[in-house]
């Protein structure tokens, strides 16, 4: 077995919210006159709310205090929670939940670590948080990807060392954030990275031949 321990981001790997996260930070943008479109929205991928809204900002003439931020961060998080309302076990991705029983099977200790403060209630309308051994999300942590303390903190939970773990990411800062950590990581698609990955892989039914060896 070539690694004891995989940890899986979230959004873009084990289901895909994109969509709900566009449609609330555009509102957000409308209401402080900034523009947003599909460009804009892949680079909050991966990083938190706070700094998601300070990105939109810079595009906005206004100048907000602390507790306004506050209030739009909280209003688009309500948009996105009402949203994810709409998500069914049928959003886990294809071959997630085949390729996660496997790797369970096998010994695997399986973990998520996500930047988002509502990981678990995402994997809960997936019908999927008893696949994981541990979930570690934005209330955990003080500092988002790409610096390495989600997955730190995840192999910490699974009681494995980061050099035994593999990440799977789709996002840069992902892929930044497990090369901080000492992990090896696994990018799902084609998408240009800042440096090549360990792995790439099209879909997570390769990952059982990367992860048994």
């Amino acid at each position: 077995m070539r690694y004891a321990g995989v940890i899986f981001d979230l959004d873009g790997v084990l289901c895909s919210t994109d969509r709900f996260h566009f449609e609330a930070w555009k509102q957000t943008a409308r209401e402080v006159n900034a523009p947003f479109d599909e460009r804009i929205n892949q680079r909050l991928r991966g990083v938190s709310r706070m700094e998601s809204l300070e990105i939109i900002l810079g595009g906005s003439p206004l100048s907000l205090s602390e507790d306004e931020k506050l209030r739009l961060a909280e209003e688009k998080n309500e948009r996105y929670r009402a949203l994810l309302k709409n998500l069914t076990h049928s959003d886990l991705v294809p071959g997630a939940e085949e390729t996660l029983a496997a790797l369970r099977a096998a010994g695997v200790k399986l973990a998520v670590g996500s930047s988002s403060k509502n990981a678990v209630f995402i994997l809960e309308r997936l019908g999927a948080r008893e696949l994981f051994d541990a979930v570690c999300d934005g209330t955990m942590i003080l500092r988002s990807k790409p610096d390495p303390e989600v997955f730190l903190k995840a192999a910490e939970m699974l009681g494995e060392a980061p050099r035994r773990c593999l990440v799977v990411e789709d996002a840069a800062a992902g892929l930044e954030a497990a090369r901080s950590g000492g992990m090896d990581c696994a990018i799902i698609g084609g998408a240009d990275m800042p440096f090549e990955p360990e792995h790439r892989i099209d879909g997570l039914g390769e990952l059982r031949a990367i992860v048994l060896g």
